[in-house]
């Protein structure tokens, strides 16, 4: 099935390319969360319009990449969540809650899709994340996590 992307999906491609995919994974996955949308020959004009507003948004030269890089890992950032006794969170750390402590801290602003986490952040303490900038560019970043 020939879908037109609406979003970043890892490993399928980026806004506005028009992809072939399996019927099921387009049916229950891309379509529902809105990821996708189906390709149809109208649907033309919509990709001319997603890819003038990427242009936008997007980091177009490795070098603004690496600049908003080096000033991503220049920046402290610490996120005061609810926690237990024992350190565990009430929740987890999401990547929205890592782009606005970013803001918070006086970094550049970053789209919460392109925070990549390990694994969800659910303890206290120092955690390595990375934020992709560029295809060729990810900048590496401690977030300190600590009790409200």
């Amino acid at each position: 099935m020939k879908i037109i992307l609406t979003h970043e999906v890892a490993g399928l491609g980026s806004a506005g390319d028009v992809v072939d995919v399996k019927d099921g994974y387009a049916r229950n996955y891309l379509v529902p969360r809105g990821f996708a949308i189906r390709w149809t020959k109208g649907g033309e004009q919509d990709v001319a319009q997603i890819r003038r507003a990427r242009k936008i948004h997007e980091i177009s030269t490795i070098e603004q990449a690496n600049e908003i890089k080096a000033k991503l890992e220049s920046v402290k950032v610490r996120l005061a969540v609810r926690s237990g006794d024992a350190g565990r969170l009430f929740g987890s750390v999401t990547p929205a809650d890592i782009a606005s402590a970013i803001k918070t801290a006086g970094g550049p602003v970053v789209d919460k899709r392109r925070v990549e986490l390990g694994s969800p952040i659910k303890t206290l303490g120092s955690h390595e994340i990375s934020v992709r900038l560029h295809a060729d560019v990810a900048a590496k970043l401690g977030v300190e996590v600590v009790a409200a």
